[in-house]
């Protein structure tokens, strides 16, 4: 792997087999790391041998995620060894950041590794595209007072990016995204399915139309987009704010089971996420089982002390105007005095 490494000027390289027996299929891949030789990552694919075509692409999607998560975190490891980092490692760096968990803390640190990757190249797209994912972060998470300037600043830098990058992928989902939270839901929508177009194995993309349908009021369409997302990157970094969108829309129908069911398995994927314990500790409160839904909100303070039930309805003010979702919220705000959160 070393000599591959030299003679074909790669810092990795992806190691596969094939094996056949009967009508099934198995893929092996590895990622390794041409300069030292060391394993950094390993997946096997189980598969039917039905349709090798749709065999062949739904591999080649979830390798593509996967791949992108690892080669950040790699990338982020090498940089930070680096006397005097360049913009991209700091950029990996800082996507490093966003992957470990969207606290207020971690959000911060990477806007700021974000914001050095600009200041050493203007015109790196995607430290510009990181740096207004952790603006929007910080505005749907309730971790700035102004919610709507966060969105704003968010905005500015994803138009600025599409202007160099006009077929970036994710710099549309995003742009989606933060349509969504300012009272242009349907638009966002449309955004992320134009990501899709231009690539449409981005599952992030599906997740924020599930997002997106409950910001319309269609919350009983959620799931299927978030389940659509973990098909195509079932191990992704953010799969947990996936499955947080799904508990928010099994929430906000007062499926409450359902949520908590969705909040749990978003928690065991990545315990950083204040919002689901936010969340969690409204669907408990409204099931009654109070003692869970006061260490839930416990957990949602520990990582955000300043959640309280007034900072929670001015944002859901700041997001939508939607009659029905305003409606639902109502239940949430119920849940969330239930489980002791403070009043504001």
């Amino acid at each position: 792997m070393k000599t591959i490494g030299r003679e074909l000027n790669v810092r990795y390289v992806l190691e596969g087999s094939v094996q056949r027996g009967g009508n099934r299929m198995r893929v092996n891949v590895q990622l390794i790391d041409a300069e030292t030789g060391n394993h950094l990552w390993a997946e096997r694919f189980d598969k039917a041998v039905a349709d090798l075509f749709e065999m062949q692409d739904e591999i080649v999607a979830r390798l593509a995620s996967a791949l992108n998560a690892q080669l950040v975190a790699a990338e982020a490891r090498r940089a930070g060894q680096a006397p005097n980092p360049d913009s991209m490692e700091l950029y990996f760096q800082g996507g490093a950041l966003l992957y470990k968990g969207l606290t207020p803390d971690n959000i911060s640190q990477a806007r700021g590794f974000f914001d050095r990757a600009l200041s050493a190249d203007p015109q790196n797209v995607d430290a510009l595209i990181g740096s207004a994912s952790a603006y929007l972060v910080e505005g749907t998470s309730g971790f700035v007072a102004n919610a709507v300037a966060a969105f704003a600043t968010a905005e500015a830098k994803l138009t600025r990016a599409l202007s160099s990058a006009p077929d970036h992928a994710f710099g549309h989902a995003m742009l989606g995204n933060v349509a969504m939270v300012t009272k242009r839901a349907a638009e966002g929508i449309a955004e992320c399915e134009h990501a899709l177009e231009l690539n449409r194995n981005l599952a992030s993309a599906h997740s924020f139309i599930g997002l997106g349908k409950i910001l319309i009021g269609r919350a009983e369409e959620t799931e299927a987009h978030v389940v659509e997302a973990l098909r195509l990157s079932p191990r992704d970094p953010l799969a947990y704010v996936w499955m947080s969108f799904a508990g928010i829309a099994k929430l906000y129908l007062g499926s409450y089971e359902e949520a908590v069911a969705w909040y749990r398995r978003a928690i065991e994927a990545n315990r950083n996420y204040p919002l689901t314990y936010l969340n969690l500790a409204a669907a408990l409160g409204q099931l009654g089982r109070l003692d869970e839904a006061y260490s839930a909100a416990k957990g949602a303070l520990a990582l955000n002390p300043t959640f309280t039930i007034a900072r929670a309805r001015a944002l859901m003010t700041a997001v939508s105007d939607n009659p029905i979702l305003l409606a639902q919220m109502e239940h949430v705000f119920d849940g969330l005095r239930k489980a002791g959160l403070p009043e504001g």
